[in-house]
């Protein structure tokens, strides 16, 4: 697999298992809190993704989500657009009520920080037909 060394983590600790929010990823990520101040309106995370790991369609409401790219090969995609290919470097900035899914390519690792504000709808999967639909457009 390619970038196997984000396993051990870019710049910040890989984290645990994602437990927490397993139910919503298909295949397995893993997440460190990095910030989690209850008096503060913003959670960062550092999310990373082993190869094919992606997680549901999901909308912010009443907030948004930065990806600030750290590690790996990824994808993002927001519903109705072409997905777009990830690498260290890049920023995403999702608005408030986009539907839209990110996770790793098929054969990276992928690692990314979260910066999400609002409330998430998680919806439902992307498919193993879709997800392959990016992989071969590509």
């Amino acid at each position: 697999m390619k970038n196997e060394e984000v396993k051990n983590g870019v710049i910040f600790p890989i984290g645990a298992k994602n437990e927490a929010y397993a139910q919503f990823f298909t295949g397995q990520s893993y997440l460190q809190n990095l910030v989690a101040d209850s008096a503060v309106n913003v959670g960062v995370g550092n999310v990373t993704f082993e190869p094919g790991c992606r997680n549901n369609w999901h909308i912010h409401h009443n907030g948004f989500q930065i990806l600030l790219v750290t590690g790996g090969e990824g994808w993002y995609q927001e519903e109705g657009t072409p997905a777009q290919r990830l690498e260290p470097g890049d920023v995403v900035v999702t608005h408030d009520g986009i539907k839209h899914w990110h996770g790793a390519t098929k054969d990276s690792w992928f690692e990314h920080i979260a910066i999400t504000a609002g409330t998430p709808e998680w919806l439902e999967p992307v498919s193993d037909e879709q997800y392959a639909a990016v992989e071969e457009d590509e």
